[in-house]
């Protein structure tokens, strides 16, 4: 009776994490759902916001590349460890890391200024010389934010290893605040560089936002290159960059294509901010709550315990995944309307962002389910190869997106389309890796796969024909009133198909507000 219990503690804990994380996500999405709407409106589809778009590629880039591709694969297990020991020497580690990034990000973001005129050559065809140009003006002025950025992931690293979750959980939601008020009051004096004034600000914001969770810090400049903890981060770090030199290959792949097709990187652009949401609430939360604890039962060599943990991390992604896919689609009209369709943002525009956002979701739920795997990947300290994968990622991108985008009157849609054959590919390939090392056979995987997508069709069925008879209604109106409908119809389906991860975390609700008496 000893290891159900402890197995079911740590799944609590798991999921007080997640729940703790995804309110920071949902204040961040929401957020990022008005940030959006504001930059639609104010500039709507076309050549400013595609440029800014374009411009924001290189900056986020060097972040990518320098800090954010480490923290989940290197500095949230390498720290996990060292913060259960020695705390001056998790501390002397720390200072190391902090120190050697900041010198990284403000060299790399020199050297990025200074070519930004052959960087952006990169990512726009050479027949967009006006594209190239508002893009390369963008650029000095993101730039700063870079390196904020960077200390900011780290910084989250830290207190993730602490399994203190709360400060991080609102770094992305004061990032959208900073950016928001930056465009609202910059915007009508200067334009699109609001957006990257509301960048540097939000940049800012979200690393304020954590110092107070430093406040037992020990920090101090170090250069200890020599140190074990510097040289793992480094070894498990190192073949991420082989991950992410796939992903700025693929990214510039992306961009170079839809710079061709007019208002298609601000068009995708809108569309992804309506994806990214549910992934960023659901997979984000479910994924870097359960990292640290699958760090430390790695570590431990406690395989049943580890792949328990996983399982039940997947079973709660598609728990919530599936129906969100699924409401998406059947509302992706007027959910488009009610968030985007004011200001210089028309009618033309929400069909075709919402013709955009149907093209994406057939990828949604492969993307949140991979994050999950990779995140098993990290915690195995394995970096390799899920970075490895990527490039078989993008051979499935390429595949899709060049003949249909060139070749078909898909136009930038057939690249919409690359995106998602990208996400259910890696998906797929890294599923068949990780259960060649790890089975995960018997962990009943498959029956809460196919229960989701019949709640979920169902559910899709009911909100569709819901909206269907409320076709004069305002599109505000049909998505809560069929929104409400579908998250009703899809909850009783979940208990009624005895979904097991509804089930576990409707235990965790009742136990929390003391509807159960303690075991």
């Amino acid at each position: 009776m000893t290891e159900p219990s402890a197995s079911t503690s740590v799944f609590r804990s798991i999921a007080l994490a997640a729940l703790l994380i995804s309110l920071g996500n949902v204040a961040s999405r929401v957020l990022g759902l008005v940030r959006e709407p504001i930059i639609a409106a104010y500039f709507s589809r076309g050549l400013e916001v595609d440029a800014f778009t374009l411009a924001w590629t290189l900056p986020n880039a060097l972040y990518e590349l320098l800090i954010s591709g480490a923290v989940s694969a290197a500095l949230v297990p390498v720290f996990s460890e060292y913060a259960e020991r020695d705390r001056d020497e998790f501390w002397r580690v720390v200072s190391t890391v902090i120190t050697l990034a900041f010198t990284m990000l403000v060299i790399a973001s020199a050297l990025l200024a200074w070519q930004a005129p052959l960087a952006v050559a990169l990512l726009a065809r050479p027949t967009e010389s006006v594209l190239q140009a508002e893009a390369v003006a963008l650029v000095g002025w993101l730039l700063p934010a870079v390196t904020l950025m960077g200390i900011s992931g780290i910084v989250t690293a830290v207190l993730h290893a602490q399994r203190r979750f709360l400060l991080p959980a609102f770094v992305a939601a004061a990032f959208n605040t900073g950016m928001i008020i930056g465009i609202v009051t910059l915007a009508p004096l200067v334009g699109i560089k609001s957006l990257a004034a509301g960048t540097l600000l939000g940049a800012s914001a979200q690393l304020l936002i954590q110092l107070p969770g430093l406040r037992d810090a020990k920090l101090r400049i170090r250069f200890d290159l020599r140190h074990p903890a510097v040289r793992r981060i480094l070894r498990l770090y190192a073949p991420v960059t082989l991950g992410i030199g796939f992903s700025l290959i693929g990214a510039v792949i992306d961009r170079w294509l839809a710079s061709g097709f007019p208002a298609a990187l601000s068009t995708m652009r809108f569309a992804t901010t309506l994806i990214q949401f549910p992934l960023g609430l659901v997979a984000s939360a479910v994924a870097l709550a359960v990292l640290p604890t699958l760090s430390r039962q790695s570590a431990a060599g406690d395989e049943p315990a580890f792949r328990a943990t996983l399982a039940m991390g997947l079973k709660i992604v598609l728990l919530l995944i599936l129906p969100a896919t699924a409401g998406l689609a059947a509302l992706s009209q007027p959910i488009t309307a009610t968030l985007f369709e004011r200001g210089a943002f028309g009618a033309e525009d929400t069909a075709i962002t919402a013709l955009a956002l149907l093209g994406y979701l057939p990828g949604l739920p492969a993307a949140a389910i991979d994050q999950m795997l990779l995140f098993a990947f990290y915690a195995r300290k394995n970096t390799l190869t899920p970075n490895l994968i990527q490039g078989a990622a993008i051979l499935c991108y390429l595949a899709v997106a060049v003949p249909l985008a060139e070749g078909t009157s898909l136009g930038f849609l057939g690249l919409v389309l690359g995106n998602s054959a990208q996400w259910i590919g890696h998906a797929i390939i890294t599923a068949w890796l990780l259960q060649r090392s790890l089975p995960l056979g018997g962990l009943r995987l498959g029956e809460a796969t196919m229960k989701g997508v019949i709640a979920s069709g169902i559910m899709a069925l009911a909100v569709s024909g819901i909206a269907a008879l409320g076709q004069s209604w305002p599109p505000l109106a049909q998505v809560a009133v069929a929104g409400s409908a579908g998250i009703a119809i899809y909850t009783l389906l979940a208990i009624a198909l005895r979904l097991e991860a509804a089930t576990f975390l409707l235990n965790i609700i009742r136990a929390r507000l003391g509807r159960t008496p303690s075991s």
